[in-house]
């Protein structure tokens, strides 16, 4: 901006706050200062999004728990009985119940955001916020009932042990809030890219389902990456997401582990896609509402 232009505005506006909204300049602005601006609203989404999902139902946040309840019996039943499939030593029930809490963060939070443009198109359309906001929001929103899940994953833990059952948490418990971002950054790069490319593809919102269905039996949720031959494992673990969803069974279960050169690469891969799905991300909000 000029002086002159400066100096316009100083004489139109005075000493007022004046507060101006330009597009972004590069791909990767991310403006996080105006996204802290709007904390209140992402306040706000975070509680619509939260308790929206289960209002007007019997249970309500009840649903949190037995959701990944009914998923571990199944997998424990299916998989740990029925197929015999290894669970490295532990318990099948953590075994599978800390894989599905992960797995169930990583999931819901793809796909809530892979609908961001979609489903808030009406308010996109009518005011300016910081589109980023919305999918900050879910991420928050997920991260609670990964909270809950989480806390019942703990008492099934402390139960198992009052009962001598081999099943220790790690030293890599301590790591946890970093796999955690791992898992948020990586489903909030997929679903940013997948969101981008529905507002002129609408049927990719409906593969967004089946994708996540078949990608979980490419990651190992069910199984340990221990089950595989070798040749296999190394393919496996190209998957970004096995090497988390492993390292985060063997923080609290004690079984298994991984080498840390798996966990940089995931780290690598994910940094990658997720600068992609922001960059892409901020190239369509300045035109989706034409498309949408």
């Amino acid at each position: 901006m000029t002086t002159t232009d400066e100096a316009l505005k100083e004489e139109y506006f005075g000493h007022r706050h004046v507060t101006v909204i330009e597009p972004p300049r590069g791909l990767l602005e991310l403006k996080v200062r105006e996204v802290w601006a709007y904390r209140d609203l992402i306040g706000l989404l975070v509680r619509r999004d939260f308790v929206a999902q289960y209002k007007q139902t019997i249970l309500g946040p009840v649903w949190h728990l037995i959701q990944p309840l009914l998923t571990t019996l199944m997998f424990t039943l299916v998989f740990g009985r029925i197929a015999g499939i290894s669970t490295d030593g532990a318990p099948p029930f953590l075994f599978y119940m800390a894989g599905t809490v992960l797995w169930t963060y990583f999931a819901s939070l793809t796909s809530d955001v892979s609908h961001t443009f979609i489903r808030n198109a009406g308010i996109f359309g009518k005011v300016y916020f910081p589109r980023l906001a919305v999918p900050t929001a879910t991420l928050f929103s997920k991260l609670i009932s990964f909270g809950i899940q989480l806390s019942f994953l703990l008492a099934a833990l402390g139960w198992y042990w009052l009962r001598g059952r081999v099943a220790a948490p790690s030293v890599w418990v301590l790591a946890t809030p970093l796999l955690l971002a791992l898992t948020a950054a990586f489903a909030l790069g997929i679903g940013v890219i997948v969101s981008s490319l529905t507002t002129r593809y609408r049927d990719l919102a409906v593969l967004v389902g089946f994708g996540l269905q078949l990608y979980m039996y490419a990651t190992p949720v069910i199984y340990p990456l221990s089950a595989l031959s070798e040749k296999w494992r190394f393919y496996a673990a190209l998957n970004p997401l096995a090497p988390v969803v492993e390292t985060f069974r063997y923080a609290f279960l004690g079984t298994g582990g991984v080498p840390g050169w798996m966990l940089g690469y995931s780290a690598a891969v994910i940094a990658v896609v997720l600068l992609v799905g922001l960059a892409l991300f901020n190239r369509v909000e300045r035109t989706f509402m034409d498309t949408v």
